[in-house]
This record gives C-alpha cells, sequence and structure tokens, in this order.
C-alpha cells in the first residue's frame, strides 16, 4: 500500500490583496512542513490550467486554500468538502483560477479527482494592491495549521485500513 496522493493547492491573485491568501499560505505550509512521501505542496496562483494538468497525474485528494467568501467576519477559516457534479460546465482561461474551471478542465483532458476539500478565507478586500490586510495576513498560520491535520487525518486513515 503506497498511501494517498494528496495536492495541497494554494491558489489566488496575489496583485489583488486578499485574494492571494491560499498562496501565502502554500508559502508558508512550504517553509513549515517537513517533506511527506505522497504530498505535494504547490502555489498556483492563478494558473488554473497548470492546475488540471498536474491533476492528471492520478491524486486521491485535492487540498484547495482560498480566500472566498464563507460569510463570516474577515480572517475566519473555513473547512469544508464540496459537491463536486459528475459534470461541469465553464469557460476555460488559461489565466483565471475557479475550482469549476479547474474541475472542467481535468474532466474535458478526461482526468478525475476523488474528493476535493477547500480551507477558504473570508477576505477583508480583494481591491488591487498587493500584500493580505492585517486580519487576514493573521489567519495564514491558523489556516496552515488546519492543513497540516487534514494531512494528518487523510495519512492516519489510511495507515488504519480506511484508505486505499
Amino acid at each position: 500500500m503506497s498511501g494517498p496522493h494528496v495536492l495541497v493547492a494554494g491558489i489566488g491573485n496575489i496583485f489583488f490583496r486578499d485574494d492571494g491568501f491560499g498562496v501565502a499560505v502554500a508559502d508558508r505550509l512550504a517553509s513549515m512542513m517537513p517533506p511527506r512521501a505522497g504530498v505535494t505542496i504547490a502555489d498556483y496562483g492563478i494558473r488554473g490550467v497548470h492546475l488540471a494538468l498536474d491533476l492528471l497525474d492520478g491524486y486521491d485528494l485535492l487540498v484547495l486554500i482560498d480566500a472566498l467568501p464563507v460569510g463570516e467576519a474577515p480572517g475566519t477559516v473555513v473547512l469544508f468538502e464540496p459537491d463536486v457534479p459528475d459534470t461541469i460546465e465553464a469557460t476555460v482561461d488559461a489565466h483565471s483560477m475557479s475550482p469549476a474551471v479547474v474541475l472542467a478542465t481535468l474532466a474535458g483532458l478526461g482526468g478525475s479527482i476523488e474528493r476535493v476539500l477547500v480551507v477558504g478565507c473570508q477576505p477583508e478586500t480583494i481591491e488591487g494592491g498587493i500584500g493580505l490586510s492585517d486580519v487576514v495576513a493573521a489567519s495564514v498560520e491558523s489556516a496552515a495549521a488546519m492543513v497540516g491535520e487534514v494531512l494528518d487525518d487523510v495519512f492516519s486513515t489510511a495507515t488504519s485500513g480506511g484508505g486505499r
């Protein structure tokens, strides 16, 4: 048993303030976590097609990290498993990033992903500019810890016989 193959993808546009949250968390994870067999951590920015192509390598789990409206106070970090429809129609744009576009592109290329989890953070601002707002920047550590807990859970489930 080789264990799960997990891609942790930080997404977002660093030129729109808090939209760069996913990128900041991916960078933090890459600097703080020791390498782990079966886990790839990457900053995809707005390169959705690149992410879809990488998913063709046969990942079991995609963990997306992104700033998105979660209906909570700015800086609130949430974890959820989105419903992924069997068929997704989306317009592909090589310079944009949305989970629907990534999954539609992946399906169009003949690939699929078993499971998707999202670590999201309510942005304070997505106005033009570089640098996270203070409240969202303060959430980077808790989001990185949340991803670490997800990975620990995935790998402990796999070794106890609950995974492949």
